[in-house]
């Protein structure tokens, strides 16, 4: 069995008018095909908060492609991109997305990208999470619109808001020092 050699590693071109970013394209989403290697997959939680997102704020992400026979293979972005086929969120601009066209790349280099590009995203960790409802009921925002608005479950809300206000939030004479966080 023969097998190719590895791919050389690339070195991004130097300068900021080099840079993919510098050149975002709007383009029909239809002009963009899925890949075949992402291994993320998105709940429907996720891929209704990622609509909200984007419904709230705008585009704040392009869609990375690479040139592929002809054609443009989403690199990273693919959830962006299905959730561009929405009627509302199309709406926002006429139905384009705005892209990055990466440089061509063997097929390796792509899923190595994919695979970068999932994995830099990191994990919201409990903690923070709970200091941030913290903050949102403090800032007035109400549970069900936080549920609403971050698609968690109106539990979860409560769990977060709970892990360091317990004791404000629930009758303080009935808990002993048992209930307090470190």
């Amino acid at each position: 069995m023969t097998t190719t050699p590895a791919p050389e590693p690339l070195h991004a071109a130097v300068g900021a008018d080099e840079q993919p970013i510098s050149a975002v394209r709007w383009m029909p989403r239809t002009d963009l095909s899925a890949n075949s290697y992402n291994p993320n997959k998105q709940a429907p939680p996720e891929h209704r908060l990622l609509k909200t997102s984007i419904l709230e704020n705008g585009w704040t992400q392009p869609i990375v492609a690479r040139p592929e026979a002809g054609a443009l293979e989403i690199v990273d972005g693919y959830h962006r991109w299905t959730v561009a086929e929405d009627k509302d969120v199309a709406a926002l601009t006429d139905g384009l997305v705005p892209v990055v066209v990466l440089p061509p790349t063997d097929p390796a280099t792509a899923r190595m990208a994919t695979i970068r590009h999932n994995r830099a995203r990191g994990t919201h960790h409990v903690l923070g999470m709970a200091e941030i409802v913290t903050d949102l009921l403090r800032y007035g925002v109400t549970p069900d619109e936080i549920s609403a608005r971050l698609e968690m479950d109106p539990e979860e809300v409560d769990r977060l808001a709970d892990r360091g206000d317990m004791i404000k939030r629930h009758a303080p004479d009935s808990f002993n020092q048992g209930w307090t966080v470190g």
